[in-house]
């Protein structure tokens, strides 16, 4: 259970506590630390998934611990970012992110009960999706508007973009699951 690859989840898990003392930290150098631990996390969850597949090491517990680490990951990282931001602008995206997190979290476990989870299986999109959410992330806790404008800007514009390709995926996610649930109800 606690092999190589689930050590590197459970890593992910113990960063978030790491990540908040950094951010908030009186440290000078606490946001690029931030954005470098958050990258770190990244990289983790990338490595813990080869290995896994590689080595034949996955296991239940992994494919449970590992998309729970990951957004709590994201959530966290978001949460100091809305605090930071302090305005709609940010929080919106954010909230974007959030809500489609928990919303298909939720839709995978139930479709999971039925058996047919691999309606709702990850797609390109939410792949494509998770990269400039990451990118996003790393630059905007890295970064602050005060001394680095120009990458501030640009990670706002890859949350936009990880906000419209989440919000898009989440559509593809409701149309697979759709037959599904509209059986349900008409069986109520």
């Amino acid at each position: 259970m606690f092999n190589i690859a689930n050590q590197l989840t459970l890593l992910r898990i113990i960063f978030i506590p790491l990540l908040v003392l950094i951010y908030y930290s009186s440290l000078e150098w606490r946001y690029l630390l931030s954005g470098a631990l958050f990258s770190l996390a990244g990289i983790t969850d990338w490595l813990d998934g080869y290995i896994a597949r590689k080595y034949g090491l996955t296991t239940p517990f992994g494919a449970f611990l590992d998309p729970v680490a990951d957004k709590l990951m994201v959530a966290v990282a978001l949460a100091l970012l809305i605090e930071h931001y302090g305005d709609i602008w940010f929080t919106l995206p954010a909230a974007v992110i959030i809500c489609r997190e928990i919303l298909i979290s939720a839709l995978r476990e139930w479709m999971a009960e039925l058996g047919k989870r691999a309606n709702v299986a990850v797609s390109m999109i939410g792949k494509i999706k998770t990269t400039f959410q990451i990118i996003s992330i790393i630059i905007l806790l890295a970064f602050t508007k005060d001394a680095y404008p120009l990458l501030n800007q640009l990670g706002f514009v890859a949350i936009y973009l990880a906000a419209i390709l989440t919000f898009w995926s989440m559509l593809i996610y409701i149309r697979a699951a759709w037959p599904s649930l509209k059986q349900q109800t008409d069986q109520r």
